[in-house]
């Protein structure tokens, strides 16, 4: 009878530690898609006809950039060339994780245009 006991008390902490670690893993599924853009930060300037969007999406299952899909790598980063137009630009990044879930991330840039003085 007292090997029973133990042995339920040992099946119940091991159900509960397997249980736990269950849902430890899950939580990046049960929080959603994340987006972090590195470069080029919200409100910077440039001179250049080119702009690379460089950051990392996780859990996802879809993503665009400027309503253009985008592609990541197998650890998440994803890398875009853009040609903005002149003037102050808004750069979108938006996700969807595989359960419709969606998220996005906005950053404004100005791209400005030289005219030299002769």
């Amino acid at each position: 009878m007292r090997q029973r006991g133990i042995s339920f008390y040992l099946f119940l902490a091991l159900g509960t530690l397997v249980a736990g670690y269950a849902l430890f893993e899950s939580r990046r599924l049960i929080e959603g898609p994340e987006i972090t853009i590195v470069s080029p930060q919200d409100g910077s300037a440039t001179s250049t006809p080119l702009v690379r969007i460089v950051g990392t999406a996780k859990n996802i299952a879809f993503l665009t950039i400027n309503d253009a899909p985008a592609y990541t790598d197998e650890e998440g980063r994803f890398n875009q060339l853009l040609s903005p137009t002149p003037g102050v630009t808004v750069i979108t990044v938006a996700a969807v994780d595989r359960f419709g879930r969606k998220t996005s991330k906005i950053i404004s840039l100005n791209v400005l245009t030289y005219c030299s003085l002769t």
